[in-house]
């Protein structure tokens, strides 16, 4: 790989200057990728909130502790003294794009997906009605959803979406209480789901039982749950031969564990009080109410295509479900960053194997792009290594036409300095995450997040009110 041309790494002072946009798995993976290429790199990540991580701190639920084991790896790549972390930093809102193009070699972007996708049906502005995104960002903590209001004083809800947030949904709306308390599930949440008088969740999806998404160790949980039963109506399992045919394609290995799991279920004679019904073959039409959702319909549906590729269509049939709380989980998508190209239909930033493209397809230098915003929901977290090294392969091949002497970090710093902004460092980070375990200790809990910025920047900066406050903090 020629690099001199550019005096990058040509045995000069210039390294190779990059900022990562989001502190999500897109972003650290990306952050390891670089720092492992055998250049000399300068890496900021810069994150709009003051503490990293993503939708693995605001995702993940609570109740499954291990998935965020991998903060532990991010916590170490953070500690590599070529990488400065910039908390507190959005872009769009305190540096532009133009900027940190003046400042950067090249400028990742690992925003992740912080929108949902809408159902498109009649009453979906209705009181109760909500994206499952917002109830997880909720029950997680998360500065944006903190403030939010879930009624849960209906007996039943709907969440229509048939993967792994779905089932994580209703996971949390049915778990026990008690269970919850020694996670690190926000204070807010845990109290309003004591009070919960959900008694019957009906998970909708518009595709059969081998098409859906949700991976069979999720599916298995509903299962498990105390005082709970999962209910799937027998014939809801005969398959077209379609859908039999889909069991033995490679892609559907995980299907043929779903379908065994659902006909376990189905097999079981109702023991329990509580339930969680799987729809499947039903799509909805409408939402009803009056100021509050009070109900919904939903059209049956019949599979066509072949397999590996069938496609839902309606076939005539209508049910109609009471119901107080709807939470649609039908897939998250990307939104788009102020001076840059988005795919409004894909809900991502166009690129090509990471390389990100303007009008026409055409590459825009020393732009990339990794994770959700890339490629669009999907995958575990995992899933974004290899999705990060492919694009920082892509920007290791371009390294000659990066050109110049950009000052990186010195430029960014002044200028945020220059207008007075308050800026989050990895000490900052690791005192707000101190103060969170203190605040947790007290309640017997592994942490208890802070939910306001606000309270967050206190914390790092030392503050005893943040730090030793024993009273979870709650949403203003």
């Amino acid at each position: 790989m020629d690099t001199t041309a550019s005096g990058i790494n040509d045995g000069g002072d210039t390294p190779l200057r990059v900022a990562i946009v989001g502190s999500g798995p897109g972003g650290f993976y990306a952050a390891e990728a670089l720092l492992a290429s055998g250049l000399a790199v300068e890496v900021d990540l810069i994150e709009r909130l003051p503490v990293p991580y993503g939708l693995v701190r605001f995702g993940v639920a609570p109740d499954h502790a291990k998935l965020k084991s991998v903060t532990a790896v991010f916590a170490q790549i953070a500690q590599d003294p070529r990488l400065r972390f910039f908390g507190n930093v959005s872009l769009g809102r305190d540096v532009s794009a133009a900027e940190l193009a003046r400042m950067y070699h090249a400028v990742i972007v690992a925003t992740g997906a912080d929108g949902d996708r809408k159902l498109g049906i009649d009453g979906e502005a209705l009181a109760g009605v909500h994206a499952a995104r917002d109830f997880v960002g909720w029950y997680n903590g998360a500065p944006d959803c903190a403030a939010l209001e879930f009624d849960l004083s209906h007996e039943v809800a709907v969440v229509v979406g048939q993967g792994n947030v779905a089932i994580d949904v209703c996971r949390i709306l049915a778990r026990p209480v008690d269970a919850l308390r020694r996670t690190d599930i926000a204070q807010h949440a845990l109290d309003a789901l004591a009070a919960s008088r959900v008694r019957h969740i009906h998970l909708v999806g518009r595709r059969g039982p081998v098409q859906a998404k949700f991976t069979p160790k999720e599916l298995r949980e509903l299962g498990t749950l105390p005082g709970w039963q999962p209910l799937v109506d027998p014939a809801a399992l005969e398959l077209n031969p379609a859908s039999a045919a889909e069991l033995a394609l490679p892609a559907c290995a995980q299907a043929a564990k779903n379908v065994d799991i659902l006909r376990a279920f189905a097999a079981r004679p109702r023991e329990a009080e509580r339930a969680i019904q799987l729809h499947f073959l039903h799509a909805p039409a409408a939402l009803h109410g009056d100021a509050r959702v009070r109900g919904i319909t939903l059209d049956t549906q019949r599979l066509a295509g072949p397999p590996g590729a069938q496609t839902a269509e309606a076939d005539g049939g209508r049910v109609s479900l009471d119901c107080g709380l709807v939470l649609r989980s039908v897939g998250y998508r990307g939104s788009a960053l102020p001076g840059l190209p988005f795919d409004a239909r894909a809900g991502v930033l166009p690129n090509d194997a990471g390389r990100l493209t303007g009008a026409a397809g055409s590459p825009l230098p020393g732009w990339y792009v990794t994770g959700w915003i890339k490629r669009g929901p999907g995958g575990v977290i995992g899933t974004n290594r290899a999705d990060s090294v492919e694009t920082v392969d892509t920007l290791l091949r371009d390294v000659a036409s990066l050109r110049g002497d950009k000052p990186g970090r010195r430029a960014l710093r002044a200028a945020l300095e220059q207008r007075g902004h308050r800026v989050i460092d990895l000490a900052g980070w690791l005192a707000i995450e101190r103060a969170e375990r203190a605040r947790g200790e007290a309640l017997d809990k592994p942490m208890d997040k802070f939910v306001r910025i606000d309270d967050m920047l206190a914390a790092a900066a030392g503050r005893a009110d943040a730090a030793c406050g024993l009273r979870p903090s709650a949403p203003a």
